[in-house]
């Protein structure tokens, strides 16, 4: 049976709606208004409805999440996140910011995107295959064999011709 402690929320629903509102909070309010657009270099300007951005997008984080939701500090979110009644509400708003992030993959630059993932739990495939190639090197035995004349350790005995 699950802790007490860890019922913050009192309902699934309720849970539930304020991931939802997080979510559409992130993507912004804007409205449209008529503005002038100067669509090549010779024409003359023309109206047209745009876009103007009353707050902008933000990415979605799990510390916005978790500050969304109400919790003091990321850690204690991902105590939730592993103990808390609701627990599997959470982790599927994780998998949703995992997924944003893994969109931007596609885009240049992901750099961005690559570090967050990461921060996330991600592995690159070449770690994994750097790891590999490290355990078979370290099981192979390499043997020196000397050929040819040895090399000089000093000055004196190098001989031109």
């Amino acid at each position: 049976m699950r802790n007490n402690k860890y019922i913050l929320f009192p309902k699934a629903h309720d849970l539930r709606m304020r991931v939802a509102n997080f979510f559409n909070y992130i993507k912004g309010e804007y409205h449209t208004e008529l503005l002038p657009f100067k669509p090549a270099a010779k024409s003359p300007p023309e109206m047209r409805e745009q876009k103007v951005w009353d707050r902008e997008p933000q990415p979605p984080t799990l510390s916005g999440l978790a500050h969304h939701l109400g919790f003091e500090s990321l850690q204690a979110f991902i105590t939730y996140e592993q103990n808390g009644h609701y627990a599997h509400i959470l982790r599927r708003a994780r998998l949703q910011i995992e997924a944003e992030y893994e969109k931007q993959l596609s885009t240049q630059p992901a750099t961005g995107a690559i570090f967050a993932l990461k921060s996330l739990g991600w592995m690159e495939k070449q770690a994994e295959k750097d790891h590999a190639f490290a355990s078979a090197a370290s099981s192979i035995k390499i043997e020196i064999v000397t050929t040819g004349p040895t090399p000089a350790t000093a000055e004196q005995e190098v001989i031109l011709l």
